[in-house]
């Protein structure tokens, strides 16, 4: 049975100068090596986890114990945070915006160098997360700004992944990315979580959750309305509704087709690949 990667119990989170909660009593469990979704509308308070999973702030009340047995709580002190950035990497949406280096081998290097690394460890890694990314080494000596948009976002993406974090956390991380790139991009993601790395992804998109993400924290209000599967999720238009989330378009076919008379014996497809499969079987047996 895989371990548990974050524990988060009764957290509560209240900005400054704010008299309204981000986060009220929240608490779940997501275990090493899980694809997670976290979803939910602006302000229901996706990010503010996020951020404080990453121990970029601190929480009000509550605790959190992320890989190790690392805590954060109200009371941690800061540099003790720089522990958790060790372990958990953070990819922030259009993280192309925080390339600054002159060459993308410098912006890749960044992140290990103020660890302290020696020269050698660190061109390793930075040739490594190169190679995870799926860009040529020659690109090292280029200047990132001469990268395409889904190239840059690939280098932001290597700055993290060098200091070879168990958790990554990404924000939106296909947020203005054309086609190709995203699934280029949701490609090298799911590589990473078969390869044993755990994955939150902030999302919107329901077809990103439905293919990938083996686990969902639905959130509303600051508080999570729902932690399950896909699957079960996917089961409750009128909870979704009430989230202003949409069904993914396999899942909201087979509905409609079933309302048409055409039974599927899989009633939520999670891929439209799965649902041509559905669909097929399902006039084979009509021909019968």
């Amino acid at each position: 049975m895989a371990k548990a990667a974050i524990t988060v119990k009764k957290l509560h989170y209240t900005y400054p100068n704010s008299t309204n909660e981000a986060l009220h009593n929240v608490s779940l469990t997501i275990k090493e090596q899980e694809f997670v979704a976290i979803i939910g509308q602006t302000g229901s308070g996706k990010s503010t986890l996020v951020s404080l999973i990453d121990g970029l702030i601190k929480p009000s009340s509550g605790e959190l114990n992320v890989v190790a047995g690392l805590e954060i709580n109200a009371t941690t002190k800061t540099e003790y945070l720089s522990k958790i950035h060790h372990q958990v990497g953070f990819v922030f949406q259009f993280p192309e915006q925080q390339l600054f280096a002159e060459t993308v081998a410098e912006d890749i290097a960044f992140g290990p160098h103020n660890l302290g690394w020696p020269a050698k460890k660190i061109e390793k890694a930075v040739d490594e997360a190169l190679k995870m990314v799926d860009l040529p080494l020659e690109l090292k000596s280029h200047s990132p700004f001469a990268l395409s948009g889904g190239q840059m976002r690939r280098v932001a993406i290597a700055g993290v992944l060098a200091m070879d974090p168990q958790i990554l956390i990404l924000d939106e991380p296909t947020a203005g990315l054309d086609t190709q790139a995203t699934n280029d991009l949701l490609k090298l993601i799911k590589d990473l979580n078969e390869k044993g790395t755990t994955i939150i992804m902030v999302t919107h998109q329901m077809e990103q959750v439905a293919y990938y993400a083996n686990h969902v924290i639905a959130m509303s209000n600051g508080q999570v309305v729902a932690d399950t599967t896909p699957q079960q999720l996917f089961r409750d238009a009128q909870r979704l509704k009430k989230l202003s989330l949409t069904l993914p378009v396999s899942v909201e076919v087979a509905q409609f087709l079933s309302k048409d008379g055409i039974t599927l014996k899989n009633t939520e497809p999670l891929t439209l690949d799965v649902l041509a499969d559905e669909i097929a079987e399902a006039m084979r047996r009509k021909r019968k």
